[in-house]
């Protein structure tokens, strides 16, 4: 279902600070790869790595910059782990995930049209 109006990513933010982002350790920059930067992941279990700020009382994305529902954008959107890419990955042609709108309802934002 297209939404009547499209909402951006870079408007909403929510799920950044709603959810914890784990990753495999392979999606880290090395010396001769792209990836999130060390300093802003911590080691998870074994293998896997979380993104910093997604594990806190107050779950704010360490790359988030901006205000949630206003005006965001990731310091590191083009080296963003897996689970970002994934989520909300239609968001740009008006098509949303219900998990949209849980985050958003976090913050107090109003829910955008979901295919049921």
């Amino acid at each position: 279902m297209m939404a009547a109006y499209p909402v951006s990513c870079t408007s909403c933010g929510a799920c950044c600070a709603a959810f914890r982002v784990s990753f495999h350790r392979a999606e880290l920059a090395g010396p001769e790869r792209r990836g999130v930067p060390p300093a802003m992941a911590v080691v998870e279990v074994g293998n896997t790595m979380r993104m910093c700020g997604t594990d806190e009382h107050t779950l704010r994305c360490v790359a988030l910059q901006g205000t949630v529902g206003e005006s965001v954008s990731c310091s590191i959107y083009a080296d963003r782990p897996s689970p970002c890419r994934e989520f909300g990955a239609l968001a740009d042609v008006g098509i949303y995930e219900r998990a949209c709108n849980r985050a958003r309802a976090r913050h107090g934002l109003p829910p955008l049209p979901v295919d049921d």
